[in-house]
């Protein structure tokens, strides 16, 4: 990647700054894009040249589904190792539970 920081913005914040006229984006060129010169622009940006090999025919597909809140107790350890990755640790304590259940063979469902 080019190592330039990713910023987020919520929807709101994005509006206020085109409102504001600091959308950097020169929509007119966007709009006017086919298929075929958005494909040449994504083959001349370097920041996407390891994922021109990806074949996406074999990619899942991933609904979100809705979450359920619950009271569940974890050892402190286990608590302390998933919030030092930082913002996201319930999500992440989520996807090895669903990996466990994966691999054991059960959908839960």
């Amino acid at each position: 990647m080019s190592g330039k920081v990713t910023a987020r913005f919520s929807l709101d914040e994005i509006r206020e700054k085109r409102a504001r006229g600091e959308d950097k984006t020169d929509w007119s060129v966007v709009d006017s894009m086919d298929d075929d010169s958005i494909e040449r622009a994504i083959q001349s940006d370097p920041d996407w040249a390891d994922m021109n090999a990806v074949d996406w025919s074999k990619a899942d597909i991933v609904v979100p589904m809705g979450k359920r809140s619950i009271s569940i107790r974890l050892d402190a350890d286990v608590i302390a190792f998933f919030k030092a990755g930082g913002k996201g640790y319930q999500t992440r304590i989520n996807a090895v539970l669903r990996h466990y259940m994966k691999e054991s063979g059960s959908s839960g469902r």
